[in-house]
């Protein structure tokens, strides 16, 4: 294990860590780094400065424009840093160096949006029926915001909460999760770059029992950003009820593929490999259900047997490794145990199911020929490398599957027909549907999910206004004294 030992960011200091656990790399099983365990006092420290912050002349009175500017600053800076973040990321979660470095390199491209939306989301002006008085519709900060965020893909899924959130006035205590969090951590340098006030972004990491509990159900805390599984989700719902805050949910999926004879079979195939072992599989909108029509299924699965067998796997730090290990020992382990179930069950396995020789939490890219919807690993997230294949022999079978789904985050069409491809998009029951193609984002766009996929949208225009609260000003205009005042106006 090497001397690293990071801090939380509080109040625009680096705390000394009243208490510390190892982080483990992934990639050889072994503590590399040693990460400060934030308390339910230090979780106390970081919101009341976050509501000092919030309350102080200094962000309080500062301009939507000069807000605007310190968010494109940390883009740049973000942008900037990119390849020594994606180094961290790598090192502290498995996944692979020319994953992180792209996707990180993105993530600027998340605060520059905002800040350049952080002057244009505006109020209204309310013709009312009442001749003598002149009503606005202000949009004001929400306040205190406790935004929680898993380890993958941790540098996006905190954009898309501190981007709008800092863009529309708000502060925040950012809880990085306790499996791979020095990233975040990192990042905090930046913010502090930047030039944020003190107390306007503070950033912890901790476990759930103490750090997460608290924060979640603080009561200076006005609203919760989350993004995780849906039975942490649950315990933060039951910890908003104690301080009422607006929450909003961004939960797993069981993403569906639909893959028809008519489409572009070496197009769909590589976006499926993609979808379902970029990342190691773990994404929330990995998509790790194949529907294919019955009549290309041999074809098809041929294709990706091949495809996933070539499949280069290795040291994350390598940029030539196509695909890393599982993050946590845990998370291998619910795998292996869904996969020997399935099987057990029916289950045909096409190829995979096994650990490549090694230290290393590494689980081969696995394909499975289902056969039937209700065995384990078409019901259950994996969030791994796992790809379970149905066929189907129309068009309404293929939309019956891909909705047979408590979850209802994204999925894929593949097709050359426009009109099947309008009608899929249509009624399936996913918050993002990608036709031809897979895995794009963008800032522009909303992103988010239906059922146990969570609730609201992260991403796009609109997410400012969930981050602000309306208040109405009502003016007399009238010179005229205020008549009898048992009359309601």
């Amino acid at each position: 294990m090497t001397d690293a030992l990071f801090r939380n960011f509080i109040d625009g200091r680096f705390d000394e860590p009243s208490a510390i656990f190892d982080s483990v790399d992934p990639s050889a099983g072994t503590a590399w780094a040693r990460m400060p365990a934030a308390s339910e006092a230090d979780v106390d420290r970081a919101v009341e400065a976050a509501h000092r912050a919030l309350r102080s002349d200094l962000w309080r009175r500062m301009t939507a424009t000069a807000r605007g500017k310190l968010l494109v600053k940390l883009g740049d800076l973000v942008a900037a840093n990119a390849g020594r973040l994606a180094e961290l990321e790598t090192r502290d979660t498995g996944k692979i160096i020319r994953e992180t470095r792209a996707q990180i390199a993105y993530v600027g491209d998340y605060y520059r949006y905002y800040g350049g939306l952080a002057d244009k989301h505006e109020g209204t002006h309310v013709p009312v029926d009442k001749a003598d008085l002149d009503v606005t519709i202000r949009r004001e900060p929400i306040g205190v915001v406790a935004a929680v965020v898993p380890w993958n893909s941790q540098l996006f899924l905190s954009a898309v909460k501190l981007g709008p959130a800092l863009a529309a006035g708000c502060t925040i205590v950012l809880k990085a999760s306790e499996d791979g969090p020095a990233p975040l951590l990192a990042f905090a340098e930046l913010v502090h770059e930047a030039g944020f006030p003190a107390g306007v972004v503070n950033i912890l990491t901790g476990f759930g029992h103490d750090c997460g509990r608290r924060l979640t159900s603080h009561p200076l805390v006005s609203r919760v950003a989350f993004t995780g599984g849906p039975s942490t989700a649950r315990a933060v719902v039951r910890n908003t009820a104690e301080n009422l805050a607006y929450t909003t949910l961004e939960l797993g999926g069981k993403s569906p593929v639909v893959v028809f004879a008519d489409a572009d079979l070496d197009s769909a195939a590589n976006a499926v490999v993609a979808g379902i072992f970029a990342a190691t599989g773990q994404s929330c909108v990995a998509g790790s259900r194949l529907l294919v029509e019955r009549s290309v299924k041999d074809e098809f699965l041929a294709r990706l047997k091949r495809k996933a067998e070539a499949i280069r796997i290795g040291d994350p730090q390598d940029p030539a490794t196509e695909m890393g290990p599982l993050a946590t020992l845990r998370q291998r382990d619910w795998i292996e145990k869904v996969v020997a179930e399935s099987l057990t069950a029916g289950g045909m396995l096409v190829t995979g199911g096994t650990r490549p020789v090694g230290s290393g939490f590494y689980y081969a890219p696995t394909i499975i020929d289902a056969g039937s919807a209700d065995l384990p690993c078409v019901r259950e997230e994996l969030f791994g490398p796992v790809l379970s294949v149905l066929g189907f022999d129309s068009e309404a079978q293929a939309l019956a599957l891909a909705n047979d789904t408590p979850f209802g985050l994204a999925s894929g069409v593949f097709t050359s027909n426009l009109g099947k491809a309008h009608r899929m998009a249509r009624d399936i029951h996913a918050g993002v549907v990608w036709v031809n193609t897979y895995r794009a984002v963008s800032p522009l766009v909303p992103f988010g999910g239906y059922g146990l996929s969570g609730l609201g949208r992260e991403g796009g225009l609109d997410a400012i206004r969930d981050y602000t609260r309306s208040k109405s000003v009502w003016i007399k205009t009238s010179d005229e004294p205020i008549p009898d005042p048992f009359v309601m106006r």
